[in-house]
């Protein structure tokens, strides 16, 4: 018997092999945007563990739209050789990988969390951040500069060349970042978006950017390729981004060739009440899925694999990601198969520790990469 957990997911031309994703989680652990080998080891061995869609991190299109100088980033060529790496030890797993293509925002060059929050000035090598209006995220926060159109047109321009990078580097899926508070999500956000011109204001004006980095995503990458964006369903807060503007923005993502919504909440404003629990976040995942017609992944507090299987088996999503429950196991997917009793694919080496019967897993090819090289 095959769990709906485990069966194939198919988006344009990319097939997971399960249900399963190992989420976004950044690091903090790069000089100047390399990946590395802590990289290698922590995406790979989830790979390993069964996983049918391993995300990369948070990745900064622009130096300056890091959360910190220890970010991940994708800005520069030269950024595009060690991804490579990365993609190719995924896919010999017989997992697809997708990047995440980020901006800070007004909460960019901070220290990394286990050093406390803690704002890196100018003359320690921190930079001055930008949002879309000059209020800071809370005291710790710098002040950011508000940005004008040239600014603008330019972050646009960086997403469009972060997503020809991700191509280059052998990515299935690029996923652009509009949640948690970082800067697609200010410009969504009435709590931090306080423009008065063509960007602020309407449901329309305040979509804009979004829309127009999604467009220039899009024009970019392959059309038989996957584009997924994340998005916090919620601010959690009076005044701020509803759930019914999410559905909203969904339909248009859907209109414009985006094909999955990963779907979390939060992070614009501190001192917001959120619900935290299991499943706590797939009723927003649920109702996009069904109101605006999109695929959607569910985040959030999904531990068990029971419960991962039931929001699969019960249509609230298509995919469920897990994040802290993959740092605790990252052999999370077949451990799920083996309580669910069902099928996992194993690596061929690890074969003699696998249940009797379990199928050796397939790599597989990347012509993009491999045709560079």
């Amino acid at each position: 018997m095959t769990h709906p957990l485990f069966s194939p997911f198919r988006l344009r031309s990319v097939e997971l092999v399960n249900r399963i994703g190992v989420s976004p989680m950044c690091q903090y652990c790069y000089e100047d945007g390399f990946s590395n080998d802590w990289q290698l080891v922590h995406l790979g061995s989830r790979a390993q563990g069964g996983a049918g869609l391993v995300m990369v991190e948070a990745s900064a299109v622009l130096a300056e739209g890091r959360i910190t100088p220890g970010d991940l980033g994708i800005w520069k060529d030269e950024h595009i050789t060690c991804l490579k790496h990365i993609t190719r030890f995924i896919h010999s797993q017989g997992a697809r990988t997708g990047i995440q293509l980020a901006h800070a925002g007004r909460k960019a060059s901070m220290g990394t969390p286990w050093a406390g929050e803690r704002l890196v000035p100018v003359e320690e090598g921190g930079w001055v951040p930008v949002a879309p209006s000059a209020l800071a995220f809370s005291p710790q926060y710098a002040v950011p500069r508000a940005l004008d159109q040239s600014g603008i047109d330019a972050v646009v321009e960086a997403f469009r060349q972060a997503a020809l990078r991700a191509l280059k580097a052998g990515f299935d899926i690029v996923e652009i970042h509009a949640a948690h508070g970082y800067l697609i999500h200010e410009f969504l956000s009435p709590l931090s978006n306080q423009r008065q011109d063509a960007y602020g204001g309407s449901f329309e004006n305040r979509t804009r950017l979004a829309m127009q980095i999604v467009d220039a995503v899009r024009a970019e990458w392959p059309q038989d390729l996957p584009v997924f964006v994340r998005i916090s369903a919620t601010d959690w807060m009076e005044g701020g981004w509803t759930p019914d503007e999410s559905v909203a923005l969904s339909r248009l993502f859907r209109e414009h060739g985006v094909d999955l919504v990963d779907v979390s909440s939060g992070g614009n404003v501190p001192g917001a009440r959120v619900p935290v629990g299991p499943n706590y976040q797939v009723p927003f995942a649920a109702r996009i899925r069904k109101e605006a017609g999109i695929p959607t992944a569910a985040v959030g507090m999904i531990t068990e694999a029971g419960q991962a299987d039931a929001i699969i088996s019960n249509g609230e999503a298509d995919v469920v990601l897990l994040a802290r429950e993959m740092l605790r196991d990252p052999y999370w997917a077949v451990h799920a198969a083996a309580k669910l009793e069902d099928a996992a694919t194993w690596p061929k080496e690890y074969l003699r520790a696998a249940p009797h019967g379990s199928p050796a897993r397939e790599p597989l090819i990347d012509d993009r990469v491999s045709s560079e090289n």
